[in-house]
């Protein structure tokens, strides 16, 4: 319990102490809600992917371990609307690490940045995922503008994280990963993490 205190605690001053980010949106959010980073927005006649992810979950990254490649084919030949959800529960990390993607979308560097957090992904709340540490993340990933550097140490999207959070509660999302194909839940035992089921649920 004085664990949880604590990490809630943290949490709220991360959230509490960025007087300029309550209005700031990433560049590529989701024109309907403002609430998802959207790839192929207004792409017609084709399927929309919805993925509510928290970095810091282990599970996530087995997810993104299975389907990663898949999905980034599916954004960049345009088979499909992709809007990724980064929910920040699991603890100070997580918010850190959504900010830092955020602002990576500003930067068209998302998808690389976002492979990498999985792909190097450490204990919860270890210290792994310090703003230093993002910005070093990002750099093995192909970004380093001064930009982004100060969009990670301002904390330019927190409160646009929080708010994203505030949706996934009003929606029912308790756990991650949660993925979505045009509004019907995938099942987790033969969809999640079995790239010929995540495919054919994709593209029939």
């Amino acid at each position: 319990m004085v664990a949880f205190v604590i990490a809630v605690g943290v949490v709220f001053s991360i959230l509490s102490n960025r007087p300029n980010s309550s209005k700031a949106i990433p560049s590529s959010v989701s024109a309907a809600n403002g609430k998802a980073i959207v790839f192929n927005a207004g792409l017609k006649n084709k399927p929309v992917v919805d993925i509510w992810e928290d970095l810091q979950c282990p599970v996530c990254a087995r997810f993104e371990q299975t389907n990663g490649e898949h999905i980034q084919k599916l954004i960049t030949e345009k088979r499909a609307v992709v809007n990724f959800h980064l929910l920040s529960f699991i603890g100070p990390e997580s918010i850190l690490a959504a900010n830092a993607l955020a602002c990576s979308a500003d930067e068209d560097k998302f998808l690389a940045l976002h492979k990498y957090l999985y792909a190097t992904q450490g204990a919860e709340n270890s210290g792994i995922w310090s703003n230093e540490g993002l910005i070093s993340a990002a750099k093995e990933a192909g970004l380093s503008t001064s930009t982004f550097s100060s969009c990670v140490n301002s904390g330019k999207y927190t409160n646009w994280v929080s708010d994203v959070g505030d949706e996934g509660a009003a929606k029912g999302i308790n756990s991650t990963p949660t993925v979505f194909v045009n509004g019907k839940e995938l099942d987790r035992k033969t969809q999640y993490f079995d790239l010929a089921g995540f495919s054919a649920a994709v593209e029939g």
